[in-house]
């Protein structure tokens, strides 16, 4: 079996009998990462990275933090694993943290917590318990969303994941707020969230109320674009569903436990779901854990009737472990307070020089420590940077926007055209200023491809480097072949 491999790119590597996920396996070089502490981690060759994509978006508390491995450590001493039939104090606790934390505190009656291995296996699991609970089957979800890579989940995705992969004929799809490229005419907040839910409303008109068991909905689209949504526009949610007896499911998973500078992203809209799903920063993904939060009504379905699912490592105790030790940490180091404070004061305003002085920066958006900075080739017309769904020539420039980032030892999130920045949120903020400076520097490299007018009406791009694309670039982990185009990753 060693000898399938000669002959092909991955000879004489070590990981050479990997197979990466997202990935033509050919055309990847994957960063070995030899270790890592607070924001930061080092290849092999000692080579530091600012970890501006918190691996991939999970890892709230840094790397190694010792509170985390502590608890770790000392739940291996005490009880390695548990089956999920059994209690087990560190699941319930945790449990019990998690639901006093909830959206709506004790008033909000998300009681109950059903613990799964990610953040997929939580979709799966709350569409499972809306369609059970209404007895319905079909889910809407967004076209810019991304739910998993399990056959509901991928399913109710909305980029290209989903294509080769939909096997849940129940879900299906809309269009939600996006102001800068609204699908609706709008060119302001309020305007595309008057819009987006008139149109909302319309698909669950036309699909039939009484048919559709959930709507499933990223609180703030994560890889898809740092899609904040407008003030009033979950609200709204709510509102349509608690009209047709719809179940709400919020999806957390990348935003949860303290990324924009709250327990659950809802809170900063003061809204309730029926289901919440969570993952990721529950634990900075130490050890693979995530769950839906369950509303009481919800859960009393399953009272004296079975709930059909369950998984071996349910609520696994070395995974609930750091659970209990992050919410801890969270809490009593005041971290939700520093989101908030440092990504306004820090990142946002940054970010937002950086638009004011870089013509190839077409919208800045986020928060807390979670935004993007949307590239474009044209100010006025907003075309991309690099298309959607660009060959490798095509998405050359974000190649090279990509390799000038991590050139400067900072580690971003890229997506398609854009930039999704996401550090731990315990990053100092003489290095959060670092980051921002290399991003900055970057956006040089973006800008000369940007067109300028030009006599006659014709429009010229400044003046974009010629030659083959830095072979350098790093992203997600992987260093692509000159000119590949950017992954999309969970």
């Amino acid at each position: 079996m060693t000898d399938a491999v000669q002959g092909t790119g991955r000879a004489g590597r070590d990981d050479a009998h990997v197979f990466y996920s997202w990935s033509a396996q050919e055309l990847i070089r994957p960063v070995t990462i030899a270790g890592g502490e607070g924001a930061w981690f080092w290849d092999e060759k000692g080579t530091r990275y600012l970890d501006f994509a918190s691996q991939l978006i999970n890892l709230n508390l840094g790397h190694q933090h010792p509170a985390l491995v502590g608890a770790i450590q000392a739940q291996a001493g005490r009880l390695a694993t548990v089956a999920p039939s059994f209690a087990n104090p560190v699941r319930s606790e945790l449990a019990r943290l998690i639901v006093e934390r909830a959206p709506g505190g004790a008033d909000g009656g998300l009681n109950r917590v059903f613990f799964t291995n990610g953040g997929a296996d939580a979709v799966e699991n709350a569409v499972r318990l809306a369609r059970r609970h209404t007895g319905r089957q079909k889910v809407l979800a967004a076209y810019r969303s991304y739910h998993g890579n399990t056959g509901t989940a991928v399913t109710a995705t909305g980029d290209p994941r989903r294509w080769p992969n939909e096997v849940d004929p129940g879900v299906r799809h809309f269009f939600g707020p996006y102001t800068y490229r609204s699908s609706f005419g709008a060119t302001t907040d309020a305007d595309e969230c008057v819009a987006a839910l008139r149109h909302l409303r319309e698909v669950v008109e036309l699909e039939g109320p009484a048919t559709i068991a959930a709507i499933l909905l990223e609180t703030v689209v994560g890889t898809n674009g740092v899609l904040v949504p407008p003030d009033g526009y979950l609200a709204g949610v709510r509102e349509l569903c608690d009209e047709h007896g719809i179940l709400y499911v919020a999806d957390e998973v990348m935003v949860g436990f303290g990324r924009v500078g709250e327990w659950f992203a809802v809170d900063h809209w003061d809204v309730v779901p029926d289901l919440v799903v969570f993952a990721k920063g529950v634990n900075s993904g130490y050890v693979p854990l995530g769950g839906v939060i369950v509303s009481e009504r919800v859960a009393a379905s399953f009272d004296r009737t079975p709930f059909p699912g369950g998984l071996t490592y349910s609520g696994h105790p070395l995974a609930c472990a750091p659970g209990v030790a992050s919410i801890h940490v969270l809490e009593e180091q005041g971290i939700l307070d520093r989101v908030r404070s440092l990504g306004e004061r820090v990142l946002g305003e940054r970010l937002r020089d950086m638009a004011a002085r870089h013509p190839s920066v077409g919208e800045v958006r986020g928060l807390g420590f979670l935004w993007a900075i949307e590239l474009v080739r044209d100010p006025l017309t907003r075309e991309r940077l690099v298309p959607f769904q660009g060959t490798p020539e095509q998405n050359a420039p974000m190649v090279e926007v990509v390799a000038a980032v991590t050139a400067g030892g900072v580690w971003p999130f890229p997506q398609v055209n854009r930039l999704h920045l996401a550090p731990p949120l315990v990053t100092s903020v003489e290095d959060l200023e670092h980051g921002l400076d290399v991003v900055d520097a970057a956006l040089d490299v973006a800008d000369r491809y940007v067109v300028e007018p030009a006599p006659h009406g014709r429009r010229t791009v400044r003046s974009a480097p010629s030659g083959p694309t830095a072979p350098s670039a790093e992203h997600n982990g992987h260093r692509p072949r000159p000119a590949a185009p950017p992954e999309e990753s969970p």
